[in-house]
């Protein structure tokens, strides 16, 4: 029986699975997200997430032990540095699991594996818009629009009598435009 047996052996010899793993968490780490199948995606899931865990107290112990496990100086460099402050209040859940349907050779169900809080879809926090109060009554700022509209109207008025007039002009003949012209 394999009762209490949570390993996910991803038919591979222990050694094997450790580094593909590890490989995989580091690449993670880097890219912030990876396609991979839906098992490995899961697999990845329970091993990165408690080094990310980790990472939230950055202690020599705590980085050892990232290193025993990534085995890559600069994934635990990014993993201190980029990582931990992005997810410093977030009690857990730091990875999302999204399906993608099968592949196409072998019909394996495949997955994209991201770190939550590096998505910029997800996360597209807008800023909320400065409001800006203007001092002085509101109706000073009315008239000035009123005044300026009126101009725009009067101008578009008087464009529309110049084409009136410029309309027979156009019956003339050329040196009669320059005899009226000079």
């Amino acid at each position: 029986m394999r009762h209490g047996k949570k390993v996910i052996h991803l038919g591979r010899k222990t050694a094997h699975r450790k580094s593909m793993l590890a490989n995989m968490a580091c690449s993670l780490i880097e890219h912030k997200r990876i396609n991979t199948t839906l098992t490995k995606a899961k697999a990845l899931k329970q091993f990165v997430e408690p080094l990310i865990t980790k990472s939230k107290s950055d202690t020599t112990h705590n980085r050892r032990l990232a290193f025993s496990s990534l085995r890559d100086k600069s994934a635990v460099s990014v993993l201190f540095r980029e990582i931990s402050a992005k997810v410093g209040d977030r009690p857990g859940g730091y990875t999302r699991v999204i399906k993608l349907g099968n592949r196409m050779g072998d019909n394996a169900s495949m997955a994209l594996i991201e770190l939550v809080d590096f998505n910029e879809l997800y996360n597209n926090e807008v800023k909320p818009k400065k409001k800006t109060k203007r001092r002085g009554s509101g109706k000073k700022i009315n008239s000035d629009i009123e005044t300026t509209d009126e101009k725009f109207k009067n101008e578009k008025s008087s464009d529309k009598k110049d084409n009136k007039t410029s309309e027979p002009d156009s019956n003339l003949t050329d040196s009669e435009i320059k005899e009226k012209n000079s």
